[in-house]
Formats: structure tokens, sequence, C-alpha cells
């Protein structure tokens, strides 16, 4: 892959003594792991560029899964992104990177994962971007959730009725109210991606982790820690 492609930092580690090794999310390939020679050296001009939140445009080749980074260049300064928001976007760089396909396209998702950055650096409120980053990723999979219908049934999701959420199906009309139900007004809400109400903003977490559990496995998260100390 010669052309050049708008990515950013998602990991890096050392590799050998004078290189990095670097998990970047790329447009239009997804994730794509590459060597960058001698950028460990202090005359390195990548030295201060390959940054965590530092808009890129790269260009790499190789045919196998690790690539050879040719160039990289910053196409505007790291977003500003601080305390709850820098918090919230190490969370947004460890899902991607524990979730998404090796070069695939992820045109859509890149777009989501920059207005989320964008709007973090703006200090609007991290939990309803999280929530509606984490619903872009859930499509992303392929995993198109109706937040509308009944998924047995197919009739309109009612708001005042529970729903008993069924991995990999969807909304279900039930009596029972667990950690698996809803009520319909946050299931309307989840599908409008309306997370104003402080209920329907806790009820969507609870749904997110749910429907990403299968995906992100049961290693708890670094980044979770962070919020924690806050």
């Amino acid at each position: 892959m010669e052309n050049w492609q708008r990515a950013f930092v998602l990991h890096t580690r050392n590799y050998t003594e004078s290189s990095l090794l670097i998990d970047f999310f790329v447009e239009t390939e997804g994730k794509v792991t590459v060597i960058a020679r001698g950028a460990r050296r202090k005359n390195s001009a990548l030295k201060g560029i390959l940054q965590l939140f530092t808009p890129l445009i790269i260009q790499y080749s190789g045919s196998g899964s690790l690539k050879i980074l040719r160039q990289a260049e910053a196409i505007s300064l790291t977003l500003p992104l601080s305390s709850t928001s820098l918090y919230s976007a190490f969370y947004l760089n460890e899902l991607i990177h524990r979730v998404i396909v090796a070069e695939q396209d992820a045109s859509k998702l890149f777009h989501h994962y920059l207005q989320s950055l964008q709007q973090l650096a703006k200090q609007q409120p991290a939990e309803n971007i999280l929530r509606s980053f984490e619903l872009a990723l859930l499509e992303h999979l392929g995993y198109h959730v109706d937040f509308f219908h009944c998924a047995i049934t197919g009739d309109e999701i009612i708001a005042s009725m529970h729903y008993q959420y069924q991995p990999e199906k969807g909304f279900v009309s039930s009596l029972l109210q667990n950690s698996s139900s809803f009520l319909g007004e946050e299931v309307l809400s989840f599908g409008n991606r309306q997370f104003n109400n402080p209920t329907v903003l806790k009820a969507a977490k609870r749904f997110t982790r749910l429907a990403l559990k299968p995906y992100v496995g049961s290693k708890p998260f670094k980044s979770r820690e962070l919020f924690i100390k806050v």
C-alpha cells in the first residue's frame, strides 16, 4: 500500500534498539501494524510525529501482516485532550485495538472516531460520545441492532413496555426486569442516539457492555482504571 492514507496511532512498542512497532488505525484499511525503522533515534524526523491522537497521513508497504512505514506526516496538531476527555480517548483506542479486524475497510468508523476525538477535545460530555461511538462500532462489526421493533413479533417498540435484550437477536418484549431488560423508552432513545437523560445514558452503557462483550472478551480495560482514579 503505497498511497497516502489518513491514520491515527493506536499503540506503540519498542522494536529493536532503534525502531518502533506501531498499530495504526487506517481509514481504508482498519488496523495495520508497521515497523517504523529508526523512529527511536534522537535525530529521527518521526520522533515527534508518531503520537497518539495526532491526525496523520502515512505511506507503508509490504505484502504480509507486518508492513514497513515509508513516510508519515502530521496534518494537524495533536488534539488537545486532558482529564476525562483524555481517558475517554484512551478507551476508544483500546476498544478499537481489541475489536476491529486487520486490513478491512473502516472508513465510516474512522470518521466516527475522528468526530469523537474532536468532540472530546471540545470538552463535550464524554459519556454521550462514548456510547455513540460504541453503537457505531457495533454497526461496523455487522451487528445492526433494531431499536424500533421487537425481534420476535416485528411490532414497534412501545415506550412504556419492558424488553429483554437477547444477544445477536435484539429486543424482545418481556415481563422480566433484570440486567438484560430495558424500558421501551430507553431502547428508542438508543436508536435515536439521544443520551441527554441520565437514566437513558446509564441504560445505554449497560446495553453496549452487553452487546460488545462477545467481541472484547473478559480482560479488563486498562483505560477504565484511569476513570476510577479520577
